[in-house]
């Protein structure tokens, strides 16, 4: 099992400076934050790395009591497949 990590506006495996997958995040005033970017490596891929990662800004949207606009094609993808990831869209 791969580590997710929380960097300030991201959560990523590897390294903060050289990630080796992250998905990125930026706060939109007091009550939402943006996913805006999805990377995962080459040879991390087909390995449901990037649905953790997602999976990981969800829960610390609903911890944080945020609503989450998934802008990135791969995030907008997870939140239209995942019911429970719709009642946080802001």
């Amino acid at each position: 099992m791969l580590e997710i990590k929380q960097g300030s506006q991201s959560f990523y495996i590897g390294d903060e400076k050289n990630s080796e997958a992250e998905v990125h995040f930026v706060r939109v005033g007091e009550t939402r934050i943006i996913l805006d970017h999805t990377h995962v490596a080459e040879h991390l891929r087909g390995k449901n790395v990037g649905q953790q990662l997602v999976k990981a800004a969800v829960e610390y949207a609903q911890k944080e009591k945020l609503q989450v606009i998934p802008l990135c094609p791969f995030a907008k993808a997870e939140f239209e497949k995942n019911a429970e990831y719709q009642k946080l869209l802001g």
